[in-house]
């Protein structure tokens, strides 16, 4: 049975949402075209999660790119492009927390912002995972880099980093269906600066470093003896590449697949590219990051060859969102660099630059080679995949939002539509939603950090909704909202089902939690 709020302006679109019922939703969330067939074999699972990178900054996703991405676009060339794939969010904890469970962070308490480094675990316990659920399915599950969903520190005080750290954590990777976990808790540049291993800090923090400016731009903090900035990204490199080789020879002896969630912290800040890497993308530090992140993804396809297990791997690349102001937009401008790649906005927008990121997809044994999808996808819709990829139903109330692309990662725009809507979520915590070419923004605002900036004196003249056609407007010039006010009122009444119902996919309305100041909802009364 669904909560339902004591809000009354919640409770007024919750029960409108009731009316109109799970059957829209279920002509609204996905077209059927036709069964997908699960794989001959279970294929291994790689997906690697780059931190803070445009889809400009892929040279096989802008042919204006100030370098080149061999290794990612290696990825494309065996396999498939999504050219209209998205995160969750325009920052990284809701989108990390969409990637891993199929369901839109905003129905958790987290309604906006991000978590830090000492914040409590943000997954809620039984929420199953990607890796909970391949686990079960047989899989063996391991997690290398950053996990920024929040830890349960052992707590010796009041103070942010009152913490045990020769104390297990809880509410981490091994909580939520990983059997091997090696990374640190937030992002590289947020404190505790500590390796985790497992449930544990190793080895504790004995110190303190100062904040460090521009372009490394870290926090100050507590930070192990043997943690440096710019050595995590190697020894994430590192890691990852051991763990495939012990899977791999597992593999051939038991015939256990294996699940890898490689989520780097970089190309985000602290910029702290290793002296082989500085100067090589011909451009800034930030560029100089972005080709090392290349290179990492190069060492995973070669060690797949090396094991002689490529043809049953399926590897994902994307992000988290979308580039960061901090990567000196300014200064790649002159190099003639877009990381948003004409798309408006950047990271925390609800303008495309924020959430519209780099998405291949490379499987030899069932995926055409050099082929791209136009289709909308988000990277919520993973969940829902691997269980067609493996002729397995989800669990009722798992992946609430998240729809198979497993026809289109086969046949492409061939399959059909797919999705139909798709919801985007600011770092405000502000909604647009995408519906065909239509998108809708509502707010007058980018709803993150470039301009129109959310409350600022430019926002309150404009409209209070946005209104885009990406077909013909890609870069979201021209807001139609008074040409099209029909469309708004469409869009606007499925947000409201969406938001009121606790799920966009088919099936049994469910809980959620709906606090008494939800960040944004008048918009969503029937109008």
């Amino acid at each position: 049975m669904k909560l339902l709020s004591l809000n009354p302006r919640v409770w007024l679109f919750q029960r409108v949402g009731g009316l109109l019922g799970s059957v829209g939703l279920m002509l609204s969330a996905v077209i059927i075209t036709r069964a997908e067939g699960p794989a001959k074999v279970r294929p291994n699972v790689i997906v690697i999660l780059a931190d803070d990178l445009g889809v400009g900054d892929v040279s096989c996703l802008n042919p204006r790119s100030a370098w080149k991405t061999p290794g990612i676009d290696r990825i494309a060339r065996e396999g498939r492009r999504f050219t209209d794939a998205h995160s969750a969010s325009g920052v990284c904890t809701p989108s990390r927390y969409t990637l891993l469970t199929g369901r839109y962070s905003w129905r958790g308490r987290l309604k906006s912002g991000v978590l830090h480094g000492y914040d409590p675990a943000l997954l809620e316990p039984g929420r199953l995972t990607l890796a909970g659920f391949l686990r079960d399915q047989g899989y063996a599950t391991g997690m290398v880099g950053k996990w920024h969903l929040g830890l349960d520190w052992e707590r010796t005080g009041t103070a942010v980093d009152a913490v045990d750290f020769s104390r297990p954590f809880a509410g981490g990777p091994l909580a939520h269906g990983f059997g091997r976990y090696f990374g640190i808790s937030a992002s590289l540049d947020m404190p505790p600066f500590v390796y985790l291993d497992q449930d544990r800090a190793t080895p504790v923090p004995v110190g303190r470093i100062e904040a460090s400016p521009s372009p490394k731009m870290w926090r100050t903090g507590l930070i192990g003896p043997d943690f440096r900035h710019e050595e995590v990204h190697p020894r994430f490199r590192r890691e990852a590449l051991e763990w495939i080789d012990s899977r791999a020879r597992a593999r051939a002896v038991d015939g256990t697949p294996f699940f890898l969630y490689l989520a780097l912290a970089s190309p985000h800040t602290p910029t702290v590219p290793t002296p082989e890497f500085i100067g090589r993308s011909g451009a800034n530090p930030y560029g100089d990051f972005v080709a090392q992140v290349d290179a990492t993804v190069a060492d995973v396809l070669e060690a797949l060859d090396r094991h002689g297990i490529a043809r049953d791997t399926l590897v994902v690349f994307t992000a988290d969102n979308g580039c960061s102001p901090a990567a000196n937009l300014g200064e790649l401008r002159r190099f003639g660099h877009d990381p948003s790649a004409g798309f408006r906005g950047h990271k925390a927008d609800l303008f495309e630059g924020g959430h519209r990121v780099p998405f291949l997809v490379r499987w030899p044994a069932e995926v055409p080679a050099g082929s791209t999808c136009s289709r909308v996808i988000g990277q919520l819709d993973l969940m829902a995949t691997l269980a067609e990829v493996l002729g397995r139903r989800l669990p009722a109330g798992a992946g609430a939002d998240s729809v198979g692309f497993l026809a289109q990662l086969r046949r492409g725009d061939r399959a059909g539509s797919g999705r139909r809507s798709l919801v985007h979520h600011s770092s405000q915590g502000l909604f647009a939603l995408r519906e065909g070419p239509w998108k809708l923004l509502f707010t007058p605002d980018s709803g993150g950090w470039s301009d129109p900036k959310p409350g600022s004196r430019e926002a309150a003249r404009l409209p209070a909704l946005q209104l885009y056609h990406l077909g013909s407007d890609p870069a979201e010039r021209t807001n139609r909202i008074a040409a099209e006010g029909a469309v708004a009122r469409r869009m606007t009444r499925r947000m409201g089902r969406i938001l009121a119902d606790g799920r966009s996919t088919p099936g049994p309305d469910l809980a959620f939690d709906a606090p008494a100041e939800w960040p944004q909802t008048t918009p969503f009364r029937p109008r």
